[in-house]
């Protein structure tokens, strides 16, 4: 596993602004649902209307592909959108498999397990359940002949993380002890229980996604989003005005305030 985050392109985001006039909109795990995705988006967009903050940035967590039906259209709609707004789109560890798939194509085995047959199925590929060595090769070499070459640059333009003054914006989370500036690849787009139940002060709040969770984790050392939208047909995303906290959820529910 290592051998390939090695050679993952992927740098910090630069986007830092000066002042505190900063707003940012960070959006949880959206796992091929482009139908959820719409919503958000127009969410944050009329909350951008509604209240005109004077330094708009939006902040993806990664996993945008795999599980639902439509990572095709998710990447599509997000590459349009970041095209007309400031927006930073992260490196999850879906995309990372898929990246890695296609210069190794026995990834499937383990890729498929967890959603990977619905992104090929997304791009039009007709994998069957459990593909044997002969069949991923063929299946990576039909998914780059199938894929817009503008899908692949924007996988391989994904950042690991961005920083923004309080805030540390990543996939998975940090190794609790080791720098920020320091963290390994695997633990950025991987980690979970030794970060997830660390009281440490990482030096800025995490903002994550990766581990779902029933309702977004509003904590004093990190901020969790993933609200398992594939499976509960909610996807959360949080907006930070400086110390301020407020959730946006598609569904019936109401912006809640922390």
């Amino acid at each position: 596993m290592r051998s390939f985050l090695q050679r993952l392109v992927g740098q910090t985001g630069d986007l830092e602004h000066e002042g505190d006039e900063t707003c940012i909109y960070a959006v949880g795990d959206i796992h091929g649902h482009a139908d959820l995705l719409h919503e958000i988006c127009a969410r944050i967009d009329a909350d951008i209307r509604r209240f005109r903050p004077a330094r708009p940035i939006q902040v993806f967590l990664g996993d945008y592909i795999d599980r639902g039906p439509d990572s095709r259209d998710v990447i599509a709609m997000l590459d349009q959108r970041r095209r007309s707004r400031s927006m930073v789109c992260l490196l999850g560890n879906h995309e990372a498999c898929l990246l890695e798939f296609l210069v190794n194509p026995d990834m499937l085995a383990q890729w498929r397990q967890f959603g990977g047959l619905q992104t090929l199925m997304s791009y039009g590929l007709t994998p069957s359940p459990n593909p044997d060595a002969s069949e991923r090769r063929a299946l990576a070499r039909q998914l780059i002949r199938q894929m817009p070459p503008a899908h692949l640059a924007f996988l391989r333009s994904l950042p690991l993380c961005y920083v923004h003054k309080r805030y540390f914006f990543v996939h998975a989370g940090v190794r609790p002890g080791v720098a920020l500036n320091q963290q390994r690849k695997e633990d950025m787009l991987w980690i979970r229980d030794d970060f997830l139940i660390s009281e440490d002060d990482f030096g800025k709040v995490v903002v994550h996604g990766h581990t779902p969770v029933h309702e977004a984790e509003l904590l004093r050392n990190r901020i969790n989003v993933d609200t398992g939208a594939y499976a509960t047909g909610r996807l959360t995303c949080v907006k930070l005005e400086g110390a301020r906290r407020t959730l946006l959820m598609t569904g019936n529910r109401a912006a809640r305030h922390g």
